[in-house]
C-alpha cells in the first residue's frame, strides 16, 4: 500500500477549509450586492481550482510525490476553469436561474438568509467534501501507475461528456428554430444529464488516481457525495422539476432516456 504524509494532508485540509470559507464569504457578498444567487454557479469550479492550488503549495514541503500534486492541479484546473467559463457565459446578463428563484420564493426568509443557509453554506460544505481527494491524495508518497492511467481515462470520459454535452445544449439553444423545444439530440439522446454524468466521472477519476494509499482510498466520500448532489439534491432533481412544467413532451423523454448513466434510448 502506498503511504501518505498525514501531517501534510492535515495541513492541506486546514488550508483548504480556510480557502473554501473565505471564497464562499466573497461569493455571499457578491450575491448580496447583485441580489442574484446564480453567481455561485460560476464560483463552483473556481473554488476547486483554488483548493487544488493551495494544496500544491502547502504540500510542497512534505514527502508527497511532487508530480502527483501537479497532476491533480492540472486535472482540477482544466475541469474547473472550463466549467466556470461556460457557466459565466451562460448566465451573464440573464435573470436569476429559475431553480434559485424558486428556492428563494419557497423559503420565505430574507435574501441574505436564503443565500447563506440554502446556497453558500451547503455548497461550501459540499465543495470541501468533494475536494478531499485533492487535499489528501496530493500527499501520497508514490504514484500508482495503473491507478493513474485508470483515473485519467475515467476523468477524460467525464470531461468529454460534460464539455460536449454543454456545447451541444448551448448550440441548440442558440438556434431560434429550437425556441421552446426539448433538447434530445447528441449525447442528450443517451442520458438526460450528460453534464452531470460527466461531473461524477471527473471526480471518480480524480479519486481513482489517489486511491493507492489508505488515506486516499478513504476519500471515496468525494465521488459518492458528488453523485448524490448531482442526482438527488441540487442537480437533476431541481432541473427536472422545472423541465416537467416548461417543456412539452418531457415525460415522454423521461420514459425513453436514461436519467444518468448513458444508455441506448428505449423504443
Amino acid at each position: 500500500m502506498i503511504t501518505n504524509d498525514l501531517s501534510q494532508s492535515g495541513a492541506a485540509l486546514l488550508g483548504g477549509l480556510a480557502v473554501v470559507v473565505a471564497f464562499m464569504g466573497v461569493g455571499l457578498a457578491i450575491a448580496q450586492r447583485q441580489k442574484k444567487l446564480t453567481v455561485v454557479d460560476t464560483m463552483w469550479g473556481i473554488g476547486f481550482v483554488l483548493v487544488a492550488a493551495e494544496t500544491a503549495l502547502v504540500s510542497s514541503g512534505g514527502d508527497g510525490d511532487s508530480s502527483l500534486r501537479w497532476i491533480l492541479l492540472a486535472m482540477v484546473g482544466v475541469w474547473g476553469l472550463r466549467l466556470a467559463w461556460h457557466l459565466h457565459r451562460r448566465n451573464s446578463g440573464q435573470a436569476e436561474d429559475p431553480r434559485y428563484q424558486a428556492l428563494a420564493d419557497e423559503d420565505g426568509r430574507s435574501f441574505t438568509q436564503v443565500a447563506l443557509m440554502r446556497v453558500f453554506l451547503p455548497q461550501g460544505i459540499a465543495m470541501f467534501l468533494v475536494a478531499t481527494p485533492i487535499m489528501i491524495g496530493a500527499n501520497n508518497e508514490e504514484i500508482s501507475t495503473p491507478l493513474l492511467v485508470a483515473g485519467l481515462v475515467v476523468w477524460a470520459i467525464g470531461f468529454f461528456f460534460e464539455a460536449v454535452g454543454d456545447a451541444q445544449l448551448a448550440a441548440f439553444k442558440a438556434d431560434p428554430a429550437n425556441k421552446g423545444q426539448l433538447m434530445d439530440q447528441g449525447l442528450w439522446r443517451y442520458t438526460r444529464h450528460p453534464n452531470y454524468f460527466g461531473d461524477a466521472c471527473v471526480w471518480t477519476g480524480i479519486w481513482i488516481v489517489v486511491a493507492g494509499s489508505g488515506a486516499g482510498l478513504a476519500t471515496v466520500i468525494s465521488p459518492i457525495a458528488m453523485t448524490v448532489f448531482l442526482t438527488k439534491v441540487t442537480g437533476a432533481a431541481l432541473n427536472e422539476k422545472g423541465m416537467k412544467k416548461s417543456k412539452p413532451g418531457y415525460d415522454e423523454y423521461v420514459r425513453r432516456t436514461s436519467g444518468f448513466i448513458p444508455l441506448p434510448p428505449k423504443k
